[in-house]
């Protein structure tokens, strides 16, 4: 599909149906049909779990999120950048209750996916914004995030497809504007050319590379991304940014 055609972003579920973005988005936005028990999450669980006032329809004039309304209390604030099926953050969110956390991931099957472990494991410290990240970016304020994950992002492995990638300024720049002096951004990929454009355009949108290394945090969380990169052979990488 050509970059002059996208796919529309149309909502496959009535509990997405606000979050609709005026910007074109070339991710997946759902795929294999929706069990029923998956359709009840979204209807009974996300409302209560999603971040108000993201969307433009939400909020046309773009206002920035009242953050100590959606989350109350005076922890950091941490961002999951495309959660997938939610296993790290749900787990990160768990191990650091004093933590207020955000998951963004526009594919609302993973989305059901982190709802369900939800019910298992409540976390009232996190807000889900299942849509683009972009449009959080528009509304979020600034110098607010502490720690922030990209965990194995979509590749987009033709070369005419990475300007798509996360790690290019369009999105590189507002994160690096909501992020506070001294925040960490995280980045783990099994994707070399993935690894090469990340240490070629986030230094460039103003972070500092504080390490580099084949082997995972302290408090890392395997996903099923990871496993999948390790039964074909690929390496990880794993990149540790800070702001200045």
């Amino acid at each position: 599909m050509s970059d002059e055609n996208p796919k529309p972003d149309l909502p496959p579920h009535p509990a997405l149906a606000a979050l609709r973005t005026n910007r074109n988005f070339y991710g997946r936005v759902h795929g294999k049909t929706l069990r029923p028990a998956q359709r009840r999450y979204l209807s009974e669980d996300l409302p209560a779990l999603r971040l108000r006032g993201v969307s433009i329809d939400e909020n046309p004039e773009r206002e920035k999120l009242d953050l100590q309304a959606a989350l109350p209390g005076d922890g950091p604030l941490w961002l999951e950048v495309g959660f997938g099926g939610g296993e790290h953050m749900v787990h990160m969110a768990h191990a650091n209750p004093q933590v207020r956390y955000i998951g963004c991931e526009p594919f609302v099957n993973g989305v059901a996916m982190a709802l369900y472990q939800l019910r298992e494991t409540p976390c009232p410290n996190l807000k889900l914004h299942p849509g683009d990240v972009r449009d959080l970016f528009d509304v979020l304020p600034g110098t607010v995030l502490g720690k922030v994950f990209l965990n194995y992002p979509d590749p987009w492995p033709k070369a005419r497809h990475h300007r798509r990638r996360f790690v290019t300024p369009e999105h590189l720049e507002p994160l690096f504007r909501a992020c506070k002096p001294g925040a960490e951004f995280r980045v783990a990929t099994d994707i070399a050319d993935y690894a090469r454009q990340t240490l070629e355009e986030v230094p460039q949108a103003g972070f500092v590379l504080e390490r580099d290394t084949g082997e995972p945090w302290a408090d890392w969380y395997s996903t099923r991304y990871e496993q999948k990169a390790l039964r074909e052979g690929r390496v990880p990488h794993y990149r540790t940014f800070r702001t200045p």
